[in-house]
C-alpha cells in the first residue's frame, strides 16, 4: 500500500469516496447534505490537492482512503500554530488494517514539517469508532460543541 499526493485525475474517485463518508457520517447525527454537496467536496477535494494537503492511500492502484488537513489560519492571533485535519476516511471493507493509522501519520507529519504545534480534528460525538481510533493515537477532547433542535425544525 501507498500514500502519496494525487493528481487531479483522482477528482471523481475520491469524491465518490467523500459521499461515501458524509453519508456514513449522517448515521451518527451530521447534517450535512450527500449529494446535495458533490459538487462542493469535488472543489474542496481538488483545492486541498492543488495545495499539498490531500493525501491517498492505494493498494495495486486502487483508492482505498484519504485524509485531507490544513494548516490553520485566519486573523486571530494563537499561541500555537495548529494543524487541522478535515477529513479521513478508509473504504469499509479495508478497516482495520492499518490503513486510517498510516494516513493519519502521513498528515500529521506534514502539518508538523509546516510548524504545526498542535494537531486538531472533529469526529462525530456518536461515533465510538472513530473517536477511539483518534484516543489511540493520542487526540483527547479539547472543546464541546452543544447543539439543540429548535421550534422551527422542518417548519414547524
Amino acid at each position: 500500500m501507498n500514500i502519496e499526493s494525487p493528481g487531479i485525475e483522482s477528482a471523481d474517485e475520491l469524491t465518490d469516496l467523500w459521499v461515501d463518508l458524509a453519508d456514513d457520517q449522517r448515521a451518527y447525527g451530521s447534517h450535512l447534505l450527500v449529494e446535495e454537496n458533490r459538487t462542493q467536496a469535488r472543489e474542496s477535494l481538488l483545492r486541498h490537492a492543488l495545495t499539498g494537503c490531500l493525501l491517498v492511500a492505494r493498494d495495486d492502484g486502487d483508492l482505498v482512503g484519504f485524509v485531507s488537513f490544513y494548516p490553520e489560519g485566519g486573523s486571530f492571533e494563537q499561541d500555537v500554530q495548529r494543524g487541522i485535519i478535515e477529513n479521513i476516511y478508509v473504504v469499509p471493507e479495508r478497516r482495520g488494517e492499518g490503513i486510517g493509522s498510516e494516513l493519519l501519520a502521513a498528515a500529521e507529519a506534514r502539518l508538523v514539517d509546516d510548524g504545526a504545534e498542535v494537531l486538531a480534528l472533529e469526529a462525530m460525538a456518536a461515533n465510538e469508532d472513530a473517536l477511539r481510533f483518534y484516543r489511540r493515537h493520542g487526540y483527547a477532547e479539547h472543546r464541546v460543541e452543544l447543539e439543540r433542535e429548535t421550534d422551527t425544525k422542518d417548519g414547524e
